[in-house]
């Protein structure tokens, strides 16, 4: 088992890797989007070009981010009814869903997306939009991207299997923090707080 966890932290370490390289992506993206909405508006110009360059990042941020989403448990999950349940029974409905449901997903998707890659390569397929990109980085994408989730998956389970084997913590409760939102609540009402103690000190 624990050569397993072993692989399951080079996994989480690729995917954290990957995660966080694609962050700056999305200061990349605004600035590109910004740039054609300018150049649109302000002098009528625009270019077939960055509008896809636009659309490939989008697309880049969302698949490449997976496998590290779910590793930071930021996946939506509907699970008003299983978080009353106690945590190893929580953890076997995580291996079922991840065995029954996402990893087979994630590999169909994976397998049918390569040929579909592999034809736009091959072929140097390029964009019907005059002055396009070419398309296969886009296609690239699709790949590479469920290969991470189906890692995330797979290193998921081995952490499932090492909690139910009391050899690592609960892999559920992994959280990147609070979020900005939280963080935003309790700035306000410490704000608040503070107006109201200094009003009853006037």
């Amino acid at each position: 088992m624990k050569p397993l966890l072993t692989i399951s932290r080079w996994i989480d370490g690729l995917n954290t890797a990957v995660g966080q390289a694609v962050t700056w992506l999305v200061l990349l993206v605004a600035v590109v989007s910004a740039g054609n909405a300018v150049m649109r508006k302000l002098f009528s110009l625009g270019s077939n070009a960055w509008l896809e360059l636009q659309w490939y990042l989008f697309g880049a941020i969302f698949l490449l981010a997976a496998g590290y989403t779910f590793l930071r448990n930021e996946h939506v999950r509907v699970d008003v009814l299983s978080q009353k349940l106690p945590e190893r029974t929580q953890v076997g409905i995580e291996i079922f869903g991840v065995v029954f449901f996402l990893l087979p997903a994630a590999c169909l998707v994976f397998w049918l997306s390569i040929p579909f890659f592999w034809e736009s390569w091959i072929t140097h397929e390029l964009s019907s939009n005059t002055d396009g990109l070419i398309r296969w980085p886009a296609k690239l994408l699709i790949p590479v991207g469920f290969a991470l989730l189906i890692l995330a998956g797979l290193s998921h389970l081995i952490k499932c299997a090492g909690f139910l084997r009391g050899l690592c913590p609960n892999p559920m409760k992994v959280s990147s923090g609070k979020s900005d939102e939280e963080t935003l609540v309790e700035d306000i009402l410490a704000q608040r707080q503070a107006d109201i103690e200094a009003g009853q000190g006037r």
